[in-house]
């Protein structure tokens, strides 16, 4: 199992270090993983069928379906513990 680390939009600071110190290292962070090379499109199409790990997946939905419904339901798995 490899170690990874979540940055999103609820990261406030690193421990033992201020906002101000913190918001560099955690913007290069969140721009590093959004890179393209790091991402996937999913295209949906009638019948599609996606899962996503939210333990490990930064989840960005863009509205690129207008006019169209997409019904989704969320499972939460428990008894995972993070490391």
């Amino acid at each position: 199992m490899r170690k990874v680390l979540y940055i999103g939009g609820h990261v406030q600071r690193f421990d033992g270090m201020t906002d101000e110190e913190s918001e560099p290292l955690i913007d290069y962070l969140k721009k590093h993983s959004t890179r393209p090379e790091f991402t996937c499109r999913f295209r949906w199409e009638s019948g599609s069928l996606a899962f996503w790990d939210n333990r490990c997946t930064q989840h960005f939905a863009i509205n690129d379906y207008p006019a169209e419904t997409r019904i989704m339901r969320r499972i939460t798995v428990c008894g995972d513990t993070p490391f």
